[in-house]
């Protein structure tokens, strides 16, 4: 469980689009926060892999072209 204080402006607008299309203030909250967790984690990768570029998976030319089906 997590309890959330909004501004009134925000609470406002997030009242008012749950009243439009019908779905609770919860269903919003919950996707919204969703959406910007995924974005922080793709954002923490990102910025690993520029910390160090070879620690992850490298693949060759070579089998880029293979698995692209561009070889000769």
């Amino acid at each position: 469980m997590l309890a959330v204080r909004l501004d009134p402006d925000l609470e406002a607008r997030l009242t008012a689009v749950a009243k439009r299309t019908g779905r609770s203030k919860s269903y919003y909250a919950r996707e919204a926060l969703r959406e910007k967790i995924e974005e922080l984690e793709d954002i923490a990768l990102l910025e690993e892999a520029l910390r160090d570029p070879d620690a992850g998976k490298t693949v060759s030319l070579e089998e880029v072209m293979k698995r692209l089906g561009l070889e000769d």
